[in-house]
């Protein structure tokens, strides 16, 4: 089973709608490449995002789980939709814009095949495209380790959310939804997902062969570090003589 395949007709109700990350993400293509019209994003979940974007874009998401993308496709007809590996994907296209954000990243469980990521975004955009993510910090896993769990009530369900970082990098969040039911009763659904903790010298250093960092960004507009809530990255795919995209 692929993560997320448990919580995922819960998820948005969870979540919310992701305005801000959208905000984020489009005032990005607006300053660096604006005339911007083919985009990919990786781990797309729900759709939510992709949906965000609006209609002036042609859409293409990939996740590995077919529940999340049973959702995304009620809420994205138009948008092209697969299921598929963020390491190893090959879609045959390159693509103006390749988005990975709400740790999907972190979800990568192995350094290595971050690099592989890389290696795969890198190979779908046209020279001086743009390679938009963001990811949980060492710092940020590390807080949530040391919190109580999250308890959530929505929709009438409960949510329990915990992070265990003691086998650090490896965080390992435990998801409980207790679902009610008509009958008032609740059904335990508990999924464990795994979580990455990387330095961001490595993720720096991992980008520069293909990319050049255009932006960084903590959640106060300061260049991230490790201790960091969150990073906010926009890289541009490097090409001989490339200029920027207008």
């Amino acid at each position: 089973m692929a993560q997320y395949d448990t919580f995922a007709r819960f998820y948005d109700g969870v979540n919310g709608e992701p305005e801000d990350r959208v905000r984020q993400i489009l005032a990005a293509l607006d300053e660096f490449y604006p005339s911007a019209h083919t985009v990919l994003e990786l781990g797309c979940g729900t759709g939510a995002v992709l949906a965000g974007l609006g209609s002036g874009f042609s859409l293409i998401g990939l996740d590995q789980s077919r529940a999340m993308l049973d959702v995304a496709r009620r809420r994205c007809p138009d948008a092209r939709l697969l299921e598929g590996d963020l390491t190893t994907f090959d879609l045959g296209t390159r693509v103006d814009v390749v988005i990975c954000v709400f740790d999907t990243l972190n979800h990568v469980t192995d350094f290595a095949l971050w690099r592989a990521v890389f290696a795969r975004v890198a190979a779908h955009l046209v020279e001086g495209g743009l390679f938009v993510f963001d990811l949980n910090t060492v710092g940020r896993l590390r807080e949530l380790g040391d919190v109580a769990p999250w308890v959530h009530d929505f929709d009438g369900h409960v949510l329990i959310m915990d992070v265990d970082y003691t086998a650090a990098p490896l965080a390992r969040w435990n998801i409980r939804v207790f679902e009610q039911g008509d009958d008032r009763r609740f059904a335990l659904h508990a999924e464990t997902i795994l979580e990455l903790g990387v330095e961001l010298a490595r993720v720096r250093e991992a980008l520069a062969g293909d990319f050049d960092v255009v932006l960084e960004s903590d959640t106060r507009g300061a260049r991230p570090t490790d201790e960091s809530t969150r990073a906010f990255f926009v890289a541009r795919r490097r090409g001989a003589g490339v200029a920027a995209p207008v």
